[in-house]
């Protein structure tokens, strides 16, 4: 079974847990810190708001049904959507999809590679 890290987010009170494979977890982090950093250069009317990310861990037991678990690969593909829908086609956006889209491609590749091996 392939090593799983954890990425916890918080938004407004309300956190999100994020399971990546062990490798990729520091690049989701970084990410995030990226898009909060470059997220108030942008133009469009309808930025979307992002979860900041507060923790990293490797084992995770969630003790509430309210809270559940998103696979990386769920998360990231959700956030290129997000970012995808705006109308803007210039400096940070292209640069910040083709991150987005870069890890996307990344854990693309990983889960395929994990299915192949099973």
């Amino acid at each position: 079974m392939p090593k799983m890290r954890y990425v916890i987010l918080q938004q407004a009170g309300h956190l999100q847990f994020v399971e990546m494979p062990a490798d990729y977890a520091y690049q989701l982090s970084a990410l995030n810190l990226r898009l909060h950093k470059e997220i108030d250069k942008l133009t469009a009317a309808d930025v979307p708001e992002l979860p900041r990310a507060v923790a990293e861990c490797d084992n995770l037991d969630l003790l509430s049904e309210q809270w559940v678990i998103v696979s990386g690969m769920d998360y990231i593909n959700a956030l290129e959507q997000s970012f995808a829908r705006l109308k803007e086609n210039h400096y940070p956006l292209i640069a910040l999809l083709t991150e987005i889209r870069a890890l996307q491609a990344q854990l693309e590749q990983w889960y395929e590679e994990e299915a192949e091996a099973l």
